[in-house]
């Protein structure tokens, strides 16, 4: 097992790793709407899910893997409603034939009261 630490993320704010690396996947913790100096992103959930995916990114790029390399993804959101503008975001992120299996759920709140919340598993 290898922890995966990128200052170009936001460092995590409780008890957790940014990634773990263990049997050839990354496990990256959910990322929200954090810039990597910290700051939060734009309110609007897009602005949000942009940021999001980039965190996402540069965490798996630390890891040696990519989100060309993504197999499974968990999305929170706050509001459901906010699913088409979410998805249309998170899909551009997936070039080609590889679409991870996901799952989206609505949870009554995120930390720092952000509206997006993604997880994910990758191949290294």
């Amino acid at each position: 097992m290898k922890i995966v630490k990128t200052k170009n993320a936001p460092q995590a704010i409780g008890p957790y790793s940014q990634a773990i690396i263990s049997g050839g996947f990354v496990f990256c913790s959910g990322q929200i709407a954090l810039r990597s100096d910290g700051s939060l992103a734009d309110f609007g959930v897009e602005a949000q899910t942009k940021q999001v995916m980039e965190n996402l990114n540069a965490v798996l790029i630390e890891a040696g893997s990519s989100l060309d390399k993504v197999v499974k993804t968990t999305i929170f959101l706050s509001d459901i409603n906010d699913f088409a503008s979410v998805n249309e975001i998170y899909g551009s992120y997936f070039k080609g034939e590889n679409k991870p299996a996901r799952a989206t759920v609505e949870v009554s709140n995120l930390p720092k009261n952000v509206k997006v919340e993604i997880d994910c598993i990758a191949e290294l």
